[in-house]
């Protein structure tokens, strides 16, 4: 039986956001954008996304004063850079921004630079927008940083966005959300109310995610992996990451690996790494998937929706370990159990081959 996850000293902040979830929420970003009180928008889309960035420049009308479509993944400082300046040029006063990760973590570089307030539109299940850490890579090394300032103001959560998701997206970033959830449960800083937004986040990107895999491409397994998405979001944008994220980010900034994608094959080795230290945390993930351990379950449950599993399937090769370890030992985070070079190197070889995570 699964216990309570209640604690006897815990601190909760409630964070101020404002979430519309709705099909064809996107139509409504030019009452959102006014109800801020601006009327100037740049909007942003990574070039894949461009011609969804067109759409919404049509749909804000007047509002919309310039479209970058530039965003790329991790954030690079340079690309920010430029987008600041086009802002600055057109006097933009609102930042709209329509995609993934990389669309979002534009934003909010842009905004923790101007401080304009942003009106977001996830098309994937990262789970940026609920979150105020931006990560931001210069110099091939990725650093990360937590304002609230930069949490965007609006979310529109609008379900018709993400049916177009590639399926190998639908299946990473879907893992990435669960990472978010997962490692909340054994944060430092973790608290009841998070907790249980983390459980009831995997429950609904589990569900979602075995039926959109088996081709069920309705409208609420959809929305739920968006429900299941918000709620594993808020859970980052509330407790703080530990390892798992420090390795997604050495292996991102590092070797330039795909964000969604890296997480999905090094979800189960972190869970493994630190599950021997913390079994009662992650007991509540193993119930979720009938399995003894929470690493087992993700590892069968990757396998089961065809989720990558190989750090070699990513273009990473046996000779970027060395580096790898160096920069995910190198200031770690907090993380429950002791980071320690050698364990971190074993995980990362079964990882690099597709073995199974082991604890």
């Amino acid at each position: 039986m699964i216990s309570s996850v209640f604690q006897q000293n815990f601190t909760y902040v409630a964070a101020p956001q404002r979430i519309v979830f709705e099909s064809q929420a996107h139509l409504r970003v030019g009452e959102e954008v006014a109800a801020l009180g601006r009327k100037r928008c740049l909007v942003l889309t990574t070039p894949e996304q461009a011609a969804t960035g067109t759409n919404l420049v049509s749909v804000l009308g007047q509002a919309a004063v310039e479209h970058f479509d530039g965003a790329t993944m991790h954030t690079p400082v340079d690309i920010t850079e430029k987008a600041v300046l086009l802002a600055q040029r057109v006097d933009a006063d609102c930042l709209v921004a329509i995609g993934g990760g990389s669309t979002i973590g534009l934003s909010k570089a842009i905004a923790l630079r101007t401080a304009l307030p942003q009106v977001v539109i996830p098309t994937s299940f990262a789970g940026s927008e609920a979150t105020p850490i931006l990560g931001q890579t210069e110099a091939n090394r990725k650093t990360t940083l937590t304002d609230g300032r930069i949490r965007p103001d609006v979310v529109l959560y609008d379900v018709t966005l993400v049916r177009s998701l590639p399926p190998h997206l639908v299946i990473s970033s879907g893992m990435n959300a669960l990472a978010h959830a997962i490692e909340g449960l054994y944060a430092r800083d973790r608290n009841p109310i998070a907790s249980l937004m983390a459980i009831e986040g995997i429950r609904a990107i589990r569900s979602a995610l075995l039926r959109l895999r088996q081709g069920e491409a309705d409208d609420a397994a959809w929305s739920e992996a968006l429900y299941g998405a918000w709620l594993c979001g808020s859970v980052l944008g509330q407790v703080g990451m530990a390892l798992h994220h420090k390795l997604c980010h050495a292996l991102g900034g590092g070797f330039n690996l795909p964000h969604a994608e890296t997480h999905a094959v090094m979800l189960p080795h972190a869970v493994a790494y630190n599950e021997v230290v913390i079994p009662d945390l992650l007991q509540p993930v193993a119930a979720i998937f009938g399995t003894d351990t929470a690493h087992a379950g993700l590892t069968a449950f990757a396998s089961q929706i065809s989720a990558p599993t190989s750090l070699a399937e990513l273009g990473f090769t046996v000779g970027d370990l060395p580096n790898a370890v160096k920069l995910a030992t190198a200031n770690p985070y907090w993380n429950p159990r002791p980071v320690e070079r050698s364990g971190i190197e074993a995980i990362l070889s079964r990882a690099l081959n597709g073995e199974p995570a082991q604890s």
